[in-house]
């Protein structure tokens, strides 16, 4: 067993040795082929596994059979030689994933009216535990409160295999740290969390991610790293609440938050940048801390207090935005009732094609409501991710000298930033992506 709280360095890139349970490791099961499950399934393959990407939506699975990549960090090249290989296998049918040595499961677990909805990962158990053998490892990585692991999937897995945890497999929990769109921290270089209920399920979880990452970093058990992932997020989630509401009193203070934020940047200790926007949205925020604000409240009783009021300042930014458009437009003497406003982005970070949660739908809802003729470009959006308020268009020249207010929600590298700054009338930058200028409000 690796000391707790140890980083370790590993060079493995091929899983040849026999793992920490005496079985040899050669067929991974990942459950769930989205923007976590895929990248895991691509580098096990990429290491030398034999992987069954199990993906119960059968579009996605089509997608993947014809080598066309829904996942922005996975390239289409990528996915097809994973499948030319013959060791990465997409299905919809559990049947292909029986004699697995290692499953993964990376299945979404949503809010439902502020509760956690763990309905995917327990379908995700009961499918999963007819198939499980002595020897096995089971990891599960979907972002939950502490205590899943052990008290909802382990019996789950256990009622259906007639196996225990611990005693007949291993079991474990790994919280995710994929962020989309990082182009310098990905899954291969970003320290990953590990855990297992006992020793033996962290050694073997240790042993499968050691050949996948460059570093691990083991902890005592499965509810220290399901707060883990937890912690992170809240963290982010806290502190860009706190820039916006500050960026709300800077700007009736009539003092540059951005000018502030940069100028404390440059204290070495002590202070860690985040930058205000249109609101929060993804896979993480603002879902990750009210799972652990619902955890607190229903084991303790008592409320997470920084939680909810980070989630009532950064659920109303989009508000703040609306009235900050309609500020600007009134100084043009013009009404938000039938003026033509441009939205460029509305992924929920730049250079991402998520759009869950995201601020920048919100806000065209809001324009929209208000009589606005609500236009919107994104080119890393499908069709059906574009909210039905708004008219999808292309970023061009006539696009932009049409609007009444063009509004960046968004700051996606390959839209033409030079062009937006020398053709839009006004622009309303909630991102700080343009230089000031005459034409350019910042938030």
């Amino acid at each position: 067993m690796v000391n707790q709280g140890e980083s370790q360095h590993t060079g493995i890139t091929a899983p040849e040795s026999v793992g920490a349970s005496g079985r040899h490791i050669g067929k991974v099961v990942v459950m769930g082929q989205g923007y976590v499950g895929l990248p895991i399934a691509m580098r096990a393959v990429e290491v030398g596994f034999d992987v069954v990407g199990f993906e119960s939506d059968i579009d996605r699975v089509n997608h993947l059979l014809n080598r066309d990549s829904y996942v922005e960090d996975v390239a289409d090249a990528k996915l097809a030689s994973a499948i030319e290989s013959g060791r990465y296998r997409p299905t919809d049918e559990i049947s292909e994933c029986s004699k697995f040595d290692i499953a993964v499961i990376t299945v979404p677990t949503p809010l439902r009216d502020g509760a956690p909805d763990l309905s995917f990962i327990e379908g995700a158990a009961r499918q999963l535990a007819p198939l499980l053998e002595l020897g096995a490892t089971v990891i599960l990585e979907s972002t939950t409160y502490p205590g899943t692991t052990e008290e909802l999937f382990a019996p789950i897995l256990a009622a259906g295999s007639g196996l225990v945890a611990g005693r007949d497999f291993r079991l474990g929990y790994s919280p995710e740290r994929i962020d989309p769109g990082n182009r310098l921290w990905g899954l291969r270089n970003t320290p990953k969390i590990v855990s297992g209920i006992d020793d033996a399920s962290l050694a073997s979880v240790g042993d499968f991610y050691k050949a996948l990452v460059e570093h691990i970093v083991p902890v005592s058990n499965p509810k220290v790293a399901e707060l883990v992932k937890l912690l992170e997020n809240t963290f982010r989630h806290v502190n860009i609440a706190l820039v916006n509401e500050l960026a709300i009193f800077a700007s009736d203070l009539d003092v540059d938050i951005w000018e502030a934020i940069e100028a404390a940047s440059t204290k070495p200790f002590g202070f860690m940048k985040f930058t205000p926007g249109p609101g929060v949205g993804g896979h993480c925020l603002p879902v990750d801390p009210s799972y652990l604000s619902w955890k607190v409240k229903q084991a303790l009783g008592a409320p997470f207090r920084f939680v909810e009021l980070a989630n009532d300042v950064n659920e109303h930014m989009p508000d703040y935005v609306t009235r900050r458009i309609t500020t600007l437009l009134n100084r043009d003497r013009k009404a938000v009732n039938g003026s033509r406003i441009f939205i460029l982005g509305l992924a929920y970070k730049r250079n991402s094609g998520d759009a869950r949660e995201a601020p920048g739908p919100m806000l065209c809802d809001r324009l929209a409501a208000l009589g606005a003729e609500v236009r919107a470009a994104d080119p890393h959006l499908s069709n059906a991710q574009f909210p039905s308020t708004a008219i999808r268009v292309d970023l061009t020249v006539a696009e932009l000298e049409a609007a009444d207010v063009v509004v960046v929600i968004t700051d996606h590298d390959d839209f033409d930033w030079s062009e937006v700054l020398h053709s839009a009338g006004r622009v309303f930058d909630t991102r700080h992506r343009l230089p000031s200028a005459p034409n350019v409000e910042h938030l």
